[in-house]
């Protein structure tokens, strides 16, 4: 009996040995989880058998207990390097429509050549698909999906408004409007530029410029009256209330029917000013008043989009102006130089993927050249009711088993989930001086079971040799 009993505690201190040399090997192994070997002693009883006297029957291995410890975070130059602080397990499966499901905290990914975020093994991330505002639309595992970094571009927006604020010089010498010429700068009092964008993506230069109307200014002096004359890429804009285009595109006066309130043939926009520079009314191109303050154009139309965008595309000016206390507000004529204080625009031209960024709750967001940001899926956290349950894999992964529990999906930063460090590595949870100390006493407790086994040959020799 002794031989065995022996013997049972040299396979548990080599079962010992075995999972700390395990643990000491993959002390560099990321994701990794440190094991450690739980023993029981044996008893065997029977109804005759005397408790009191018996020495027991050795040791078993109970189990060899995987730790879920937090390990330390190693930080990367990497997006696609993911280490979890706190609860929770990647998903990954081995194929876009697999349902067979793996686990890891090992987040060493990168992208395949379709483009899907993939691990060392192959293996697909899985993420929730979310909404335009980055919520996610569900977060059960049955409708998780492999995540994917798009390689398009980013869509273009069309330039649908001009937002201006400006400043028009009121010691500005009163020109001739009829003999406005884009070409010539002594034709006009002042002008400004914007780069606008059609549907197609394409940019083009949208123009004003603004003329101090002598025949107003001869009229009524201290009433101060503007002409804005707008053109895409050299070509001529109407505004709403424009009956023709006659402005020429260069060197030529301008000649039309279309008044503005002068009979002078501009197609274009009207803005009056009091004696004192504040705004007081502005005017479509037919003279009729436009109480918002905002000048609508007419369709873009095929001789400035000649790309094959959509012609019948329109840009509003807003002025920002303040119906209600119009003295409060631009544009205004002062006496001073010329200045635009604010001058954007709402389109987009087509963007390039530039950067990918991984937040802590997981929403994985592609960034483009356009300066667009939109989110693409939110990266799946899973747990269990008990890790130690799980079924053992290799390359740091697990699989679900009835100890552990069903696999339980949700966002990370929510609930008991934990967050999610992009550019970053879980290291293993290994203490390399505790598995040298482990080591040790495991080698003494292997020679102690070894000198019993040699302790009982030796008696059983001397038996043998008793005559």
């Amino acid at each position: 009996m002794s031989f065995n009993i022996a013997l049972s505690g040299v396979s548990a201190a080599q079962k010992d040995l075995d999972t700390t040399a395990n643990n000491i090997a993959n002390v560099n192994t990321v994701g990794f989880k440190e094991s450690r070997a739980e023993f029981g002693d044996v008893y065997a009883s029977s109804l005759l058998a005397s408790g009191k006297t018996k020495v027991g029957d050795g040791v078993t291995t109970q189990e060899v207990a995987q730790q879920f410890t937090q390990g330390s975070l190693q930080f990367t130059n990497n997006s696609l390097d993911l280490a979890i602080t706190g609860n929770g397990f990647f998903g990954t499966v081995p194929e876009l429509d697999s349902r067979d499901y793996s686990f890891t905290r090992a987040g060493q990914f990168k992208l395949n050549s379709e483009n899907f975020v993939v691990n060392s093994n192959g293996d697909h991330l899985l993420g929730f698909p979310v909404n335009a505002d980055g919520s996610s639309s569900s977060v059960a595992l049955s409708t998780t999906e492999p995540v994917r970094i798009p390689d398009s571009s980013g869509s273009p927006t069309p330039t649908s408004e001009v937002s201006l604020k400006m400043n028009l010089p009121a010691g500005a010498n009163a020109k001739d409007i009829d003999l406005f010429n884009p070409d010539d700068p002594l034709t006009y009092n002042a002008a400004t530029s914007v780069t606008v964008y059609d549907t197609l993506g394409d940019s083009h230069v949208m123009t004003y410029y603004y003329i101090k109307d002598a025949d107003a200014a001869a009229a009524v002096p201290q009433r101060n009256e503007w002409v804005g004359i707008t053109y895409i890429d050299d070509e001529p804009l109407n505004t709403e209330g424009d009956t023709i285009g006659s402005i020429p595109t260069t060197g030529d006066n301008v000649v039309g029917e279309t008044s503005l309130g002068a009979g002078n043939g501009i197609a274009g926009f009207r803005m009056t000013f009091s004696s004192g520079g504040d705004f007081e009314s502005i005017q479509n191109a037919d003279g009729t008043s436009v109480a918002t303050g905002d000048i609508v154009s007419e369709g873009l139309g095929s001789t400035i989009l000649a790309n094959g965008s959509d012609p019948s595309q329109t840009i509003t000016t807003n002025f920002n102006l303040d119906v209600a206390n119009a003295t409060a507000n631009e544009p205004t004529q002062f006496a001073s130089a010329f200045e635009v204080t604010s001058l954007e625009q709402d389109g987009l031209a087509v963007g390039r993927l530039t950067g990918i960024e991984i937040g802590a709750d997981g929403l994985v967001r592609a960034t483009y050249s356009n300066g667009t940001s939109e989110p693409i899926i939110r990266v799946a956290l899973i747990r269990f009711a008990n890790d130690q349950g799980l079924n053992q894999q290799s390359n740091t992964q697990w699989q679900e088993s009835i100890l552990s529990g069903e696999a339980l999906a949700g966002e990370a930063t929510t609930g008991t989930f934990g967050d999610i460090n992009s550019s970053a590595l879980e290291q293993a949870n290994v203490n390399l001086t505790t598995e040298l100390i482990d080591m040790i006493i495991a080698q003494r407790n292997f020679q102690a079971n070894s000198r019993a086994l040699e302790i009982n040959n030796q008696l059983n020799q001397t038996v043998l040799n008793i005559r």
